[in-house]
């Protein structure tokens, strides 16, 4: 129950000292006075709620009140012009009730769109700060046209976090599951009680503990709207799906609660992340922190454009918008205000939400200086890599953006980002189809990207990954050689033509036994080699059991059974997810594979390449298409390690030799994807069979 203080009543601040809040002035029957100029938003104190927000070019600033879901402000409050404090505008205001409003603001300014000012006192405006955005809470419901349906909440932060633990898991042992919330449980077939949903979500958390993940990567729960270019093709409704296009960053998604929880907004995502820390799970944000819904100059003006367009964006001399984002605009992250409320952001996720890390979309923009060139050691990203709040959260760039920066290999890192490595993908797609010139490009990325990292020390920079939630699903990348994104209503122009995929002899799904026999142990091929690779893993949810996208390699738009995760596969695919299982549990046995762990054992180097020969002591010639990686390590309490990963992406059988073992040691198979079901079994002598199109694992005991 709130606490009513008299407007003379001394206020407790803290445990030590008393500051007198006393009302200085009333304005349209409101006690006010200057408020804590350092703490951003709107923020419930004894007493009363403190309003901060800040302008550089504003002139001037009203508060506005609503009633809950009221179009039309009930009470509007000024800012008195000594309430400003260089560009900060500070108030309290006594006696509110926060379960009562919701809160907006106007801001007045010159306006000369030449010059990138976009003020006008009529608008209503988002708080930058907001931490909930009402009127978004249930999914897919367009508002009136012309009403104002962005305004803010405030939340009361009271969450028990007691007993809570961070996994702090050191990236080489992370198995990381990227899903998206609605999509993982919304098909009927997911047999949950809250489909779509993040208790839909904690639901499954069972069947993902189950798997052997210990990380999942939940793309995008900022507050964003899924109504934005929101359109009918051929009667289907197309949404925003995705969520890549932010309205408010400090704002959960309320749209997936299963229940809405009117000022304790995020607290169902609490809870998901507190059970899944109580499973030795840790949660990653995708984060979009490279452009806004707002768009550019035909977009809207709900927010940062309002408040500061030439601050919060990057503009061309004539006031126009650069657009290295793809989707209207560019945040102009490296300007000190941006910079700062991007620090301010992840803070407030990480202390409030307890987060475990972040993936940044499009993170080269986060490197652009403020005429959007590159820079070589961004503000931003050096002040991110060294924040001491941040200091055990995963910092993961996707690094290259839509303006044709490309750096992955080259990311300005600091030894603490790690990078989503394209290089990889592309390089192990190409192997795996059995594309000429391709063997050494994979024995590097199999050893770790040395040839990318190496120089730089960088022993945990590399997440790999062959499908993300971009492109082919796993399954779909060995049933298609061609995008089928019709129905996205772009003449299946939209997503990459360059997908390396092979559809295995037939285009799409196929009731010939061989094509799927096939097909099935080209996921294996895949999964084994992601699993049996130096770095940290990633892969797409959905993938354990063949789900399929249907050949749309871009369903961004797609909020139907194109993106919904259709649980029936698990069932007629269970061999495919008991593969994912053993492969998973088989890397975590042997951290080897993942990690090194001295100078080798037996005499071996840490990792060696092969032929089909031992010990290959020059490159894979542009013909050859089988691939030997050897890890060798020391392990406490195991003793020597030796792991042999024997890849043959050829159409035919090839007869291999293994490096000859110490004498109190010899070889067992541990896997062989040519066949689904896996076990150990010693091996006889040193020369094995490896089949056409699969790979084999062997463990030295």
């Amino acid at each position: 129950m709130e606490k009513t203080v008299s407007a003379q009543e001394p206020v407790q601040i803290g445990l030590s000292r008393s500051i007198h809040l006393v009302p200085m002035d009333h304005v349209d029957g409101f006690d006010i006075r200057p408020g804590l100029y350092e703490t951003n938003g709107a923020t419930a104190i004894p007493g009363g709620v403190n309003f901060t927000v800040h302008s550089k070019g504003a002139e001037a600033i009203s508060l506005l009140l609503f009633h809950r879901k009221a179009d039309e402000p009930y009470a509007v409050i000024p800012f008195p012009k000594n309430y400003r404090i260089g560009d900060v505008y500070s108030m309290i205001v006594f006696k509110l009730n926060i379960d009562e409003f919701e809160y907006a603001y106007r801001v007045e300014g010159p306006y000369d769109p030449a010059k990138g000012l976009l003020f006008d006192g009529s608008r209503y405006l988002l708080d930058p700060y907001a931490k909930a955005v009402t009127g978004q809470s249930q999914w897919g419901i367009k508002p009136p046209a012309g009403r104002q349906h962005y305004k803010a909440r405030v939340v009361k932060d009271d969450f028990d976090w007691r007993g809570n633990h961070q996994p702090l898991l050191p990236m080489e042992d992370l198995i990381i599951y990227e899903l998206h919330v609605r999509g993982f449980t919304k098909a009927l077939s997911s047999g949950v009680a809250h489909p779509g949903t993040f208790a839909g979500l904690m639901e499954k958390l069972d069947y993902i503990q189950e798997l052997g993940v210990n990380a999942i990567e939940l793309m995008p729960i900022f507050e964003f709207d899924e109504m934005q270019d929101f359109r009918q093709v051929d009667g289907k409704t197309l949404f925003n799906y995705w969520g890549y296009s932010t309205v408010s960053f400090f704002a959960p998604n309320t749209s997936y609660t299963a229940s809405t929880e009117y000022n304790r907004e995020g607290n169902e995502l609490k809870r998901l992340i507190q059970a899944c820390h109580q499973r030795g799970i840790e949660v990653y944000l995708d984060v979009v922190f490279n452009h806004t819904a707002e768009g550019d100059e035909r977009g809207p003006v709900f927010s940062f454009k309002g408040f500061d367009n030439n601050i919060y964006y990057l503009l061309t001399p004539d006031g126009r918008y650069y657009n290295f984002s793809g989707c209207g605009n560019t945040m102009n992250c490296n300007h000190p205000v941006v910079r700062q409320m991007i620090l301010d952001c992840l803070r407030y996720w990480v202390t409030t939400y307890r987060v475990d890390g972040f993936r940044f979309d499009l993170a080269s923009i986060l490197g652009r200086s403020e005429d959007g060139s590159p820079m070589g050691a961004p503000p931003l990203l050096q002040s991110l890599a060294f924040d001491p709040i941040l200091g055990d959260v995963k910092l993961i760039a996707e690094a290259w953006d839509a303006g044709g920066l490309y750096q992955v290999g080259t990311f300005p890192a600091w030894n603490r980002w790690a990078e989503w490595n394209g290089r990889y993908r592309d390089d192990l797609r190409r192997y795996l189809k059995g594309s000429e010139g391709c063997a050494q490009l994979a024995a590097l990325r199999l050893m770790g990207s040395q040839d990318m990292y190496g120089s730089q020390g960088r022993t945990n920079a590399s997440v790999n990954f062959i499908t993300c939630h971009d492109g082919f699903t796993l399954w779909d990348l060995f049933c298609y050689n061609e995008k089928h994104n019709l129905a996205n209503g772009w003449n299946n122009t939209d997503g990459t033509n360059d997908n390396n995929s092979w559809n295995c002899g037939a285009e799409g799904e196929s009731d010939n036994p061989e094509i799927n026999a096939l097909r099935r142990r080209m996921c294996r091929n895949a999964f084994a080699l992601l699993m049996c690779s130096r770095g940290t893993p990633m892969f797409l949810a959905g993938d354990e059991f063949c789900n399929t996208q249907f050949g749309n390699n871009n369903a961004y738009c797609q909020d139907n059974m194109i993106s919904w995760l259709d649980w029936d596969r698990l069932e007629s695919n269970r061999d495919m997810f008991e593969f994912f299982q053993y492969m998973i549990r088989f890397r975590k046995e042997h951290r080897v594979v993942r990690a090194q762990t001295g100078d080798g054992s037996c005499g071996f180097p840490d990792v060696s390449f092969h032929g089909v020969t031992p010990w290959r002591d020059r490159p894979f010639d542009s013909y050859d298409r089988y691939v030997g990686v050897m890890f060798s390590g020391w392990e406490r309490d195991a003793g020597p390690q030796v792991v042999y990963v024997a890849s043959n992406a050829w159409w035919e059988e090839l007869s291999v030799t293994l490096p000859q073992l110490p004498a109190s040691m010899g070889w067992h198979r541990a896997v062989d994807t040519w066949q689904a079901e896996q076990s150990e079994i010693p091996v006889s002598g040193l020369q094995i069979s490896v089949r056409p199109r699969s790979v084999m694992v062997f463990v030295g005991k």
